[in-house]
Protein backbone atom coordinates (compact mmCIF):
# COMPACT_ATOMS: atom_id res chain seq x y z
CA UNK A 1 0.00 0.00 0.00
CA UNK A 2 1.57 3.45 -1.06
CA UNK A 3 1.45 5.97 1.88
CA UNK A 4 0.86 9.72 1.06
CA UNK A 5 3.89 10.82 3.41
CA UNK A 6 4.71 14.37 3.97
CA UNK A 7 6.60 16.14 6.35
CA UNK A 8 5.73 19.49 8.49
CA UNK A 9 8.76 21.04 10.46
CA UNK A 10 7.61 22.56 13.96
CA UNK A 11 8.83 23.74 17.46
CA UNK A 12 7.16 24.58 20.34
CA UNK A 13 9.18 24.32 23.16
CA UNK A 14 11.58 21.95 24.48
CA UNK A 15 11.51 18.82 21.66
CA UNK A 16 10.99 16.63 23.93
CA UNK A 17 7.44 17.38 24.54
CA UNK A 18 6.48 18.56 20.90
CA UNK A 19 7.65 15.01 20.31
CA UNK A 20 5.86 12.67 22.54
CA UNK A 21 2.42 14.76 21.71
CA UNK A 22 3.14 13.58 17.76
CA UNK A 23 3.99 9.79 18.44
CA UNK A 24 0.54 9.87 19.67
CA UNK A 25 -1.15 11.12 17.06
CA UNK A 26 -3.09 9.02 14.35
CA UNK A 27 -0.78 9.19 10.59
CA UNK A 28 1.79 10.04 12.24
CA UNK A 29 4.81 7.90 10.81
CA UNK A 30 7.87 9.00 12.37
CA UNK A 31 8.91 12.30 14.70
CA UNK A 32 12.91 13.19 14.92
CA UNK A 33 13.74 15.62 17.32
CA UNK A 34 16.51 18.35 15.97
CA UNK A 35 17.64 21.88 15.30
CA UNK A 36 16.71 24.94 12.80
CA UNK A 37 16.57 28.12 12.40
CA UNK A 38 20.14 29.80 13.59
CA UNK A 39 22.85 31.45 11.75
CA UNK A 40 25.46 29.51 13.71
CA UNK A 41 27.86 27.57 11.15
CA UNK A 42 28.33 23.57 10.96
CA UNK A 43 26.18 21.25 13.26
CA UNK A 44 24.96 22.60 16.37
CA UNK A 45 24.94 20.38 19.76
CA UNK A 46 22.54 20.09 22.18
CA UNK A 47 24.67 21.81 24.53
CA UNK A 48 25.38 25.14 21.95
CA UNK A 49 21.46 25.25 21.49
CA UNK A 50 21.21 25.18 25.22
CA UNK A 51 23.35 28.31 25.45
CA UNK A 52 21.02 30.32 23.29
CA UNK A 53 23.81 32.19 20.96
CA UNK A 54 23.13 29.95 17.78
CA UNK A 55 19.96 31.31 16.83
CA UNK A 56 18.41 27.73 16.26
CA UNK A 57 15.27 26.10 17.79
CA UNK A 58 14.47 22.98 19.11
CA UNK A 59 12.14 21.46 16.70
CA UNK A 60 11.03 18.15 15.52
CA UNK A 61 10.33 16.78 11.98
CA UNK A 62 6.79 15.18 11.57
CA UNK A 63 6.49 12.43 8.92
CA UNK A 64 3.02 11.50 8.55
CA UNK A 65 0.60 9.61 5.75
CA UNK A 66 -1.50 12.97 4.31
CA UNK A 67 -4.06 10.20 3.58
CA UNK A 68 -4.52 9.95 7.45
CA UNK A 69 -3.87 13.23 8.69
CA UNK A 70 -3.48 16.32 7.07
CA UNK A 71 -0.87 19.03 7.43
CA UNK A 72 -3.65 21.39 8.67
CA UNK A 73 -4.64 18.86 11.14
CA UNK A 74 -1.29 18.68 12.39
CA UNK A 75 -0.74 22.11 12.59
CA UNK A 76 -4.07 22.24 14.41
CA UNK A 77 -2.61 19.47 16.92
CA UNK A 78 0.43 21.64 17.15
CA UNK A 79 -0.79 25.21 18.04
CA UNK A 80 -3.44 23.74 20.87
CA UNK A 81 -0.83 21.51 23.01
CA UNK A 82 1.29 24.66 23.58
CA UNK A 83 1.16 27.65 24.36
CA UNK A 84 2.08 29.76 21.16
CA UNK A 85 1.70 32.96 22.78
CA UNK A 86 4.37 33.41 24.68
CA UNK A 87 8.12 34.63 22.88
CA UNK A 88 10.92 32.52 23.34
CA UNK A 89 9.39 30.66 26.24
CA UNK A 90 7.51 27.57 27.15
CA UNK A 91 6.66 27.49 30.67
CA UNK A 92 10.12 27.29 32.71
CA UNK A 93 11.89 26.68 29.72
CA UNK A 94 13.30 30.68 28.10
CA UNK A 95 15.49 31.37 25.13
CA UNK A 96 15.07 31.57 21.74
CA UNK A 97 15.51 27.85 21.26
CA UNK A 98 12.14 27.35 22.94
CA UNK A 99 10.24 29.72 20.31
CA UNK A 100 6.78 28.90 18.91
CA UNK A 101 7.35 28.51 14.74
CA UNK A 102 5.94 26.73 12.00
CA UNK A 103 8.76 25.96 9.11
CA UNK A 104 7.18 25.33 5.85
CA UNK A 105 8.64 22.78 3.02
CA UNK A 106 6.40 24.69 0.10
CA UNK A 107 4.03 27.46 -0.95
CA UNK A 108 0.70 25.14 -0.04
CA UNK A 109 2.55 24.67 3.59
CA UNK A 110 2.69 28.17 3.72
CA UNK A 111 -0.66 29.48 2.79
CA UNK A 112 -2.63 26.46 5.27
CA UNK A 113 -0.28 27.78 8.41
CA UNK A 114 -0.82 31.25 7.49
CA UNK A 115 -4.80 30.22 7.67
CA UNK A 116 -4.67 28.23 10.65
CA UNK A 117 -2.86 30.79 12.53
CA UNK A 118 -5.69 33.19 11.81
CA UNK A 119 -8.21 30.71 12.54
CA UNK A 120 -6.83 29.67 16.13
CA UNK A 121 -6.02 33.43 17.37
CA UNK A 122 -9.64 33.62 18.54
CA UNK A 123 -9.24 31.07 20.87
CA UNK A 124 -6.46 32.82 22.81
CA UNK A 125 -6.63 36.23 25.11
CA UNK A 126 -2.90 37.08 23.67
CA UNK A 127 -1.78 37.33 20.44
CA UNK A 128 -0.07 34.22 18.59
CA UNK A 129 3.58 34.83 18.23
CA UNK A 130 4.25 32.04 16.03
CA UNK A 131 7.07 32.24 14.15
CA UNK A 132 6.03 31.39 10.46
CA UNK A 133 8.65 31.17 7.65
CA UNK A 134 10.74 28.66 4.97
CA UNK A 135 12.30 25.59 6.51
CA UNK A 136 16.35 26.64 7.04
CA UNK A 137 18.68 23.40 7.12
CA UNK A 138 17.58 20.63 9.50
CA UNK A 139 19.76 19.38 11.88
CA UNK A 140 18.80 16.29 13.29
CA UNK A 141 19.09 16.82 17.52
CA UNK A 142 21.71 13.35 19.30
CA UNK A 143 20.31 10.05 19.94
CA UNK A 144 20.15 10.90 23.30
CA UNK A 145 17.23 13.45 22.15
CA UNK A 146 15.65 11.15 19.64
CA UNK A 147 12.44 9.14 21.51
CA UNK A 148 13.22 10.79 25.06
CA UNK A 149 9.79 10.65 27.06
CA UNK A 150 9.22 7.34 25.79
CA UNK A 151 12.63 5.85 27.17
CA UNK A 152 12.32 8.27 30.02
CA UNK A 153 9.05 8.36 31.93
CA UNK A 154 10.30 8.42 35.24
CA UNK A 155 12.32 11.42 34.80
CA UNK A 156 10.81 14.34 36.59
CA UNK A 157 10.62 16.70 33.38
CA UNK A 158 8.45 13.99 32.15
CA UNK A 159 6.03 13.74 34.58
CA UNK A 160 5.51 17.39 35.21
CA UNK A 161 6.01 18.95 31.85
CA UNK A 162 5.39 16.72 29.38
CA UNK A 163 2.80 14.65 31.24
CA UNK A 164 0.17 17.48 31.38
CA UNK A 165 0.88 17.94 27.52
CA UNK A 166 0.05 14.82 26.76
CA UNK A 167 -3.41 14.78 28.48
CA UNK A 168 -4.43 17.89 26.76
CA UNK A 169 -3.71 15.92 23.80
CA UNK A 170 -5.76 12.96 24.93
CA UNK A 171 -8.69 15.69 26.11
CA UNK A 172 -8.62 18.05 22.96
CA UNK A 173 -7.86 15.69 20.49
CA UNK A 174 -8.92 12.39 21.34
CA UNK A 175 -10.23 11.30 17.71
CA UNK A 176 -6.42 12.12 16.04
CA UNK A 177 -5.08 9.41 18.55
CA UNK A 178 -3.02 6.30 17.92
Amino acid sequence: MNKNLQIATVGGGCFWCTEAVFQEVKGVEKVVSGYAGGTAPGKPTYREICSGLTGHAEVIQITFDADIISYEDILVVFMTTHDPTTMNQQGADRGTQYRSVIYYHDENQQKIATEVLKQIQPYYTDTIVTELTALPIFYEAEEAHQNYYRENTQQGYCSFVIEPKLAKLRKLHADKLK
